[in-house]
Parts: structure tokens; C-alpha cells; sequence
């Protein structure tokens, strides 16, 4: 997953404030006004305001907000909601911020003359991601450098212009899954461990947040239990007092506060040491027992979760073309990974928020990052009565340090089987190294998430950053939540 970065929402009112207090965001709302009961608040219709958005209407869209805030006739909640609403366009204009005179221009250096047909169909397939946003075309922030990912010709004049250039993480992990697949002496144990030390920053801009004003902060931890990932230990803090969340939360994390000062930055750390595994199933098809679809394990992770884990008819008719009779369960995962990794390509993404449907995108466009192209197999496989569930955290290897995503497949008999879906299959004419992250995942991880969009603790009070993965962290001030665009964050990693 690629580093994402959106705007700041509007400081709220002190009374309103004070009322998002008592909001659990995306549970259940209770309003207590002293002795009075208060009848619920009616439900708002903003889908009208929802498409105004998405359709890149963002002037229209904030007038038609003021207008219903200035009709008086909204509750807090359904206020709150709006907000929320409207803050989304905010993270479209940062997603969407070059122009079309900004996109030409860097890519100049490779094309001294560029035909505007060629630019076009760029464009019209989408490998030049482009949003008409309040009248104007706005292109995503990274779409030159997706556009040498996601076509052959253009890779192909980089590559003249700047050389061509060796994937070292490809190389590395060749090596490295080689060895672990030799070291598996039993299937799916854990082996080759490292022992890592880990140093996590966030650093809040300066005067982002009103002199004095207490900062809210949560930082990603390792989850405990699971044989890969051994040996947790919390060296140190800044603050010093700091909130673990337990491990029954999915999605674990630090919790710190510290107060704002005037024209200074403001800077959480922790440092924590954590040992993690490799494991390798070399599993057979004969040997998967069938599913027992009574139990809970097999109900909750073969279930659709929207928005982003529905099965829509697009999403039946894409499994059903990838699989056609099949009727084992591993020969299934095998087919979807692979189709997947032979036609889907890696690409920088757009902040999660603002996409309302990832894996029909993914299957649109042909392009996700690691996050994506993990839920478009988690909902092809869910849709085929496979058990699967979302992990993620940091891929750590030297070098190659980043946010990442993966999941886990349930086989009967075998129990949770680890698959990277987004780096796919390797080079290689050994069977075993090429099919590796089918059904393997190497040593240079972090688990912090075992499912998307959970609760974290203590639970925040705005809405989220990021609403479904946790990994940079997540920030916010009595005013409102600190998007990605007023903090940094840094990870240094000593290999023990």
C-alpha cells in the first residue's frame, strides 16, 4: 500500500463538539439531555448530496450543505453525517490535484512530443487517472507514475530515457522463499525468524492543532497469538504513559496524548522490539476436507460486508468465468489468485475513503495496490463459499519498508493459510518458489490488523482517516480529526 494523503476537516462548533461526545461513530447513536427524553432523530436522505460528490460536483455539493445546515431543521447527528459527507469532496481535491498542463509537463522528459491521441486513450483506459471535478479535469497525484506501471509502450520509453531498472524486493524474495520452503519441514510451521526492533514517528505539522489543545494519537501495534509473530515487547514511548489496546481488538493499537505548543511540533514515538516467522503450507487438493458451513468460523468469513465485501452481479459473473465447475476449495483459491496476479497490475491508490466500491473499481480499471487487490479476491472467494479474512500491517524487508496488506483463507482440517495476493507469482521455474504466496508469506512482516474497519482503543471520536485499514495511525484534537495531510509518519526498522 502506498503512502496516501488527504485534507484536514473543518474545526466544529464547541456546542457540536461537545455533542460528538456522546457518539459512537458507525454504532449505535444514544443522545441524553439531562432528565428529558428526547425522540430519536429521524433519518436524513443525503444521497443526493452522496452523488453531487462523487460526481465531482464539490461546489454544488457544499452550497447544498449550507443550505440544509441553514434550514435549521437537522440534529446533531444527521449534522455530524453531513460533515462527514462533505469532507469527502475535501479528500477528492487532494487524491485529484494535477492538471492537465502539470500531467504533460512530467511527462516530457520521455515524450518530446506527445500525441494527443496517444494522451487520450491514456485517459479514456483510465492508466491516466483523471476526475472532472467542478467543471475541470484533476488528475490523481500519482498518475505519471502509475501510467509507467499500467502500460507496456510508455514503461518501455522510460526505460530509454532512464535505463532499465532491476527490482531488488523481487530479487530478494526469490532468495528468501527458496530458503524458507527448504527450512518447512512440516507444513505450515513457522520458520527462519527475525528478531527486528522497531522505531515509529508521527510528527504533527506545526501549529496544526491551537496551542495548548490535547492530541489524541494512535499508533499501530503487533497483534499477539498468532505463531508467526512471537516475543512483543514495548522498549520505550514518548509520552511515557501510553494505553495497549487489548489484543481482542482486530485492529491493535498504542494509544498517547500530548498537548499542542505554540509554533513547535508535536511528536508521538514508540519503540517496541517483536520477532516474526515465516510459514509455507504445501497443500494438496486431495487432501481439503469439505466445509462444515454450520460453524461460526466458516458464517462470519464467507459472509458479504459492505461496501467493499458485496456480491454484486458483476462479482458472480467474474467468479463463475475464473473457476467454471470447480468444486475444491484450494483449486478455487489457486484460480482466483492466479487470475488476479495474470490480470491485475500494481498501481498507486487513491485514499480508501473516497472509493465507495474498491473491488469493482480493481475490476474495472485492472490496476490496485496490495489493499485492493486483496478485497477483490476476498470478495470472489466469499462469493464461492470460501473462508477468508483481512490481515495487514508493514512488509519489513531491508530496504523495502511500507504499509501492506494480505489476508488469510480457511481450509477444513488445515486451519488459516496465509496469501499475498499482490505480489502475485514470482519468476521462477521452480512450481513451488512461483506459487509461494499462494499459500506462504515471508519473515519481514508486522501483523497489526486481522480484519478491516473494527474499532480501536479507545474508540475515536471522529471518523477516521483511513475508515478501513490501520497502519500509519490515526490523530484528532477536541476540533476534529488530523488528516494524513497535517501529520507525518517514519518507521525505522533494526534487524537484530
Amino acid at each position: 500500500m502506498s503512502e496516501k494523503n488527504c485534507l484536514g476537516k473543518k474545526f466544529l462548533s464547541y456546542q457540536f463538539r461537545k455533542a460528538i461526545r456522546l457518539l459512537l461513530f458507525g454504532g449505535v447513536f444514544l443522545l441524553l439531555l439531562g432528565a428529558c427524553k428526547t425522540p430519536p432523530e429521524k433519518p436524513f436522505d443525503f444521497s443526493g448530496i452522496e452523488k453531487l460528490v462523487f460526481s465531482g460536483e464539490l461546489k454544488k455539493a457544499e452550497l447544498l450543505a449550507d443550505s440544509i445546515k441553514a434550514a435549521g431543521t437537522l440534529g446533531e447527528i444527521n449534522l455530524y453525517k453531513l460533515d462527514s459527507i462533505v469532507d469527502i469532496g475535501n479528500r477528492i481535491r487532494i487524491d485529484f490535484v494535477r492538471t492537465e498542463v502539470e500531467v504533460k509537463d512530467q511527462l516530457s522528459k520521455y515524450f518530446t512530443v506527445l500525441d494527443s491521441t496517444l494522451f487520450n486513450k491514456w485517459e479514456t483506459t483510465q492508466k491516466l487517472e483523471m476526475r472532472v471535478i467542478d467543471g475541470e479535469k484533476r488528475y490523481f497525484k500519482n498518475t505519471v507514475a502509475n501510467l509507467f506501471r499500467l502500460d507496456d509502450e510508455a514503461r518501455k520509453q522510460k526505460e530509454i530515457v532512464d535505463g532499465f531498472q532491476v527490482d531488488s524486493l523481487d530479487l530478494f524474495r526469490l532468495e528468501h522463499t527458496r530458503k524458507i520452503i527448504s527450512a518447512t519441514k512440516t507444513s505450515g510451521e513457522a520458520v527462519m525468524p527475525v528478531r527486528m526492533k522497531l522505531t515509529y514517528l508521527i510528527d504533527v505539522d506545526i501549529n496544526a492543532v491551537p496551542d495548548g489543545e490535547m492530541i489524541r494519537c494512535w499508533m499501530p501495534f503487533p497483534r499477539e497469538g498468532n505463531a508467526r509473530q512471537k516475543n512483543l515487547k514495548l522498549i520505550s514511548s514518548d509520552p511515557e504513559e501510553v494505553k495497549i489496546g487489548g489484543n481482542e481488538y482486530l485492529q491493535r493499537s498504542v494509544y498517547l496524548e500530548k498537548r499542542a505548543k505554540k509554533d513547535q511540533p508535536t511528536i508521538f514515538r514508540i519503540e517496541f522490539e517483536v520477532e516474526s516467522s515465516a510459514q509455507y503450507f504445501d497443500l494438496n487438493p486431495d487432501e481439503i476436507k469439505s466445509y462444515n458451513s454450520e460453524s461460526s468460523v466458516y458464517k462470519e468469513n464467507t459472509s458479504e460486508r459492505a461496501p467493499q465485501i458485496v456480491f454484486t452481479p458483476k462479482i458472480k459473473k467474474l467468479a463463475n468465468q475464473i473457476l467454471a465447475d470447480e468444486t475444491n476449495p484450494l483449486k478455487k483459491v489457486q484460480k482466483i489468485y492466479n487470475w488476479i496476479s495474470d490480470s491485475v497490475r500494481w498501481a498507486s491508490a487513491l485514499e480508501y475513503s473516497i472509493m465507495p466500491d474498491i473491488p469493482g473499481y480493481v475490476m474495472d480499471t485492472r490496476h490496485g495496490d496490495c489493499g485492493m487487490q486483496t478485497l477483490l479476491f476476498m470478495t470472489l472467494a466469499r462469493s464461492q463459499g470460501i473462508p477468508v479474512k483481512w490481515q495487514s500491517g508493514w512488509m519489513l524487508h531491508p530496504g523495502e519498508v511500507n504499509l501492506h496488506d494480505w489476508c488469510e483463507v480457511y481450509f477444513e482440517g488445515v486451519g488459516w493459510v496465509p496469501v499475498d495476493q499482490s505480489f502475485g507469482l514470482q519468476e521462477s521455474p521452480d512450481e513451488k518458489v512461483r506459487n509461494f504466496y499462494r499459500s506462504g508469506i515471508d519473515s519481514y512482516r508486522l501483523i497489526v490488523n486481522d480484519d478491516y474497519g473494527r474499532e480501536l482503543s479507545p474508540n475515536k471520536k471522529y471518523p477516521r482517516s483511513e475508515p478501513y485499514d490501520f497502519q500509519r495511525g490515526e490523530l484528532e484534537w477536541e476540533g476534529g480529526n488530523l488528516y494524513f495531510n497535517q501529520w507525518n509518519w517514519h518507521m525505522e526498522v533494526e534487524y537484530k
